[in-house]
């Protein structure tokens, strides 16, 4: 018996998984306060800036998973700070619109939001989506190597979560990536708004949002740029898009 306790107080203790770390830029002092308290209660760590003109320094001192980014900002406004972003790294972000301004969110979207939140904030919807982002964000360690897909001259690695087109990296959010593999492996099939949303973002299609046709336009001009294999999506009136590998 004794050897029997030795042997487990010897056995090493699981790792827990780090916290994921999270900059929120919004000035409203009260709203920041209080997000920042729920989702430190559910094991997120948050930093808290108010001056956009500051949020660039401290997302490259901070490195954190994921930035949340308030659209009118002291300084400098989301919208710039998340374009500026995008030209450097890939960190995922949230940004906080106005309700029902859907030009914002659009706005948002194109210059490389992976998604977008309706103020007044809800925390608990808040929270789902930064765990929905941050767990597509990390695939699984050991993810199959033969988990790639070939279209032509566009190769995507769902393992690495990358694109390239013959050789040219396809810059690409983690949104983008989940279009972009849901869309190539079922090539030939039209998939519907409706199941695009439930993958980029957990929710049904309301038949209003038009979230998603910006994403697909963004996915376009990406492939586009790196090499022209825009014309591989396609859309399908009334339905949703298909992917053409023949293109």
């Amino acid at each position: 018996m004794q050897a029997l306790m030795e042997a487990r107080s010897a056995a090493p203790v699981p790792a827990t998984a780090p916290r994921p770390r999270v900059l929120l830029v919004e000035d409203n002092v009260r709203l920041a306060a209080s997000i920042r308290d729920y989702l430190q209660k559910h094991e997120v760590e948050v930093h808290l800036e108010a001056n956009g003109l500051a949020a660039a320094a401290r997302i490259e001192r901070l490195r954190p998973d994921l930035v949340i980014l308030d659209l009118m900002l002291p300084g400098k406004d989301g919208l710039s700070i998340c374009r500026e972003l995008r030209r450097v790294n890939h960190t995922p972000v949230i940004m906080l619109t106005a309700k029902g301004e859907d030009i914002d969110q659009v706005l948002g979207l194109e210059m490389g939001a992976d998604d977008y939140v309706v103020k007044p904030v809800e925390p608990r919807v808040l929270l789902a989506r930064i765990e929905a982002i941050l767990r597509r964000a990390r695939p699984a360690a050991g993810a199959p190597k033969e988990a790639r897909l070939a279209a032509g001259p566009l190769e995507i690695d769902a393992g690495r979560r990358s694109a390239a087109i013959a050789g040219h990296p396809v810059e690409l959010t983690t949104g983008d990536f989940d279009i972009l593999w849901l869309l190539a492996s079922r090539q030939g099939t039209v998939v519907t708004r409706d199941e695009i949303l439930r993958v980029v973002r957990g929710i049904d299609y309301d038949g209003l949002d038009r979230s998603i046709d910006a994403r697909i336009c963004r996915l376009r001009r990406k492939l586009n740029e790196a090499g022209g294999a825009e014309s591989m999506i396609k859309t399908v009136r009334l339905r949703g898009y298909l992917f053409a590998a023949d293109a």
